[in-house]
């Protein structure tokens, strides 16, 4: 077994993960996990909605997107790590905390991969062909949040800071976030006088900041309003407003 996941992890992650032509039947219940602190495990949900059966690879990593199942060490433990799945079937995945030390007073991130490998087709058609099947990979935000972390998460987008700062011979954002919860921005236009300016993305660390390039700003004075909107723990994303500090 453990040979077959090095090998699945080397080969196939390695292989082909430009998915431009794949097609995944595998479905993941959720966009993100949250794992409370006052719990000793969750499970995430997975179904097939093809037609054939998949063969299901799970694994949690730091951040690296090259990371391998073989490679990673987190403190996690994931079950079952590498399944079938038949056709319109069902499958859950369990994760428990290992209880390796995290830092209390704040979230910490790490990724949830799913790979997905698509049967050998057997019709007709391709006896006799050459090939080309593409694994596929997804990969989810797994969010550890300490118990007893003050505020509420729903909430900690409403506290971000923002003010302009220098960027090149122009201005950005820059976004201030004071909550011990990380926060997913969508979508940042900020108002100039009326004139509406579209910022980049991205996401904020708990007590960090994170600028962000205002494509088409040379100047603005404090006062500027900016409207963003950020994912919660479900997935959908709540619009804000904040106002442009000195």
């Amino acid at each position: 077994m453990k040979k077959l996941v090095r090998a699945l992890g080397a080969g196939l992650m390695a292989f082909g993960l430009g998915l431009a032509t794949a097609h995944a039947t595998v479905v993941i219940g959720g966009t993100r996990v949250v794992f409370s602190g006052a719990d000793s495990e969750t499970t995430l949900r997975l179904s097939n909605e093809g037609n054939q059966p998949a063969l299901v690879q799970a694994w949690i990593d730091h951040g690296d997107p090259q990371s391998t199942p073989d490679k990673v060490d987190v403190p996690f433990l994931l079950t079952p790590p590498l399944f079938r799945m038949d056709a319109h079937k069902g499958q859950s995945l369990r994760i428990v905390y290992t209880h390796e030390a995290l830092p209390a007073d704040r979230e910490s991130l790490f990724w949830l991969n799913v790979l997905e490998v698509p049967p050998k087709p057997t019709d007709p058609e391709s006896e006799g062909k050459n090939l080309l099947q593409l694994a596929i990979r997804s990969r989810l935000k797994l969010f550890y949040r300490p118990a007893n972390l003050p505020g509420d998460p729903l909430k900690a987008p409403a506290q971000v800071g923002w003010k302009l700062v220098a960027d090149g011979q122009g201005r950005a954002l820059e976004a201030r976030n004071p909550s011990p919860y990380f926060i997913t921005l969508n979508a940042v236009t900020l108002d100039v006088a009326g004139k509406a300016y579209k910022a980049d993305t991205g996401m904020i660390e708990p007590f960090g900041t994170l600028k962000l390039a205002v494509p088409g700003l040379a100047q603005a004075t404090a006062g500027a309003t900016v409207t963003f909107g950020a994912i919660n723990d479900y997935g959908a994303a709540s619009e804000f407003k904040g106002t442009v500090s000195p």
